[in-house]
């Protein structure tokens, strides 16, 4: 299909009126504009839409009067897709698909989601939690349109925006030594049995943090989910790190577990929010991006303990 919605445009403003003057007249283009464009459109469909009277104006042939209507029927619904596009830049309503990483998504998307949800009743919240890499894939998929994340290799594209910075610490048993210590640090825990968080990016940035020391942990167990990392912890297993403070003190078997601060300089884990920057926020994007701003600091995080709170339980 080689014609536009233009050529339409001008052909139905001839077709209405009957002449190529008046037509001009009507939507403030030229003359020979609107007759190209009816010369152009005659050639591609390969048909004669008009009987042109030589001083008398235009007259629709049988198929241009079949034509007429089925041009003004398509500009009408191409008219609408754009009163789609405004409402979901104009209205907040509708679905919001968000993303959050798996080991935030249980304590943070849903106080944060509800909360949005009771200012803005006509919205949907549609949660999707997976791994980073997963996620920012759903950004550039448009699958999703907001990521709750960490600023874990953000690619160029991706904007990001902190909210709050979530400090490592070492999560031992009730009764490890370590349990009791103001601080420890990674030389006194490198050759105990390390349970190891085996997402994509969170494992390299906890590995990350040996190697920049030199040292080799001594990785015991690989998990993917964090509630069984938290429940080998509390039976005695061996350590983990970790930036996640739940508000709860126990792993789901009941047995509980102490955070004790990591000692020295560590890179913490930035937790924000990400958007595919190519393309413009709608509404109702725009209102949940300033809702979770204004919802998440280092003060305050949904379902955890912030870091300006300093706790050293978890």
């Amino acid at each position: 299909m080689r014609f536009t919605l233009r050529q339409l445009e001008y052909f139905i403003a001839a077709g209405e009126t009957g002449s190529i003057t008046q037509a001009s007249e009507r939507i403030h283009i030229s003359q020979p504009s609107i007759s190209a464009a009816i010369t152009q459109l005659e050639q591609e469909l390969d048909c004669q839409l008009f009987i042109r009277h030589h001083a008398q104006g235009l007259s629709l042939t049988p198929v241009g009067r079949q034509m007429l209507l089925e041009a003004k029927r398509l500009v009408e619904q191409a008219g609408s897709l754009y009163s789609i596009g405004k409402a979901a830049r104009d209205e907040v309503r509708g679905q919001i698909n968000v993303g959050c990483l798996t080991t935030l998504a249980p304590m943070v998307l849903p106080e944060l989601s509800l909360s949005f949800t009771r200012g803005f009743p006509r919205v949907t919240v549609r949660p999707v939690t997976d791994h980073q890499e997963a996620l920012l894939g759903g950004l550039h998929r448009a699958t999703l349109d907001v990521c709750i994340t960490y600023d874990l290799q953000i690619p160029a594209d991706i904007d990001f925006v902190p909210l709050a910075d979530l400090p490592v610490h070492v999560l031992v048993g009730e009764s490890h030594p370590l349990a009791r210590r103001s601080a420890v640090a990674l030389e006194e825990i490198v050759e105990e049995p390390f349970i190891l968080l085996d997402l994509p990016l969170s494992r390299e940035y906890f590995l990350s943090l040996f190697y920049q020391r030199n040292l080799q942990p001594n990785v015991g167990y690989k998990f993917f989910q964090m509630d069984t990392i938290r429940t080998m912890v509390a039976n005695g297993y061996g350590y983990t790190l970790a930036n996640v403070t739940p508000r709860s003190d126990f792993a789901l078997d009941g047995r509980r577990v102490v955070r004790v601060p990591l000692s020295g300089e560590h890179r913490p884990m930035t937790l924000g929010f990400a958007t595919l920057r190519q393309l413009e926020p709608t509404r109702l994007q725009t209102a949940f991006l300033n809702h979770a701003k204004a919802f998440i600091s280092d003060a305050y995080i949904p379902g955890m303990v912030p870091p300006a709170m300093g706790r050293r339980r978890v």
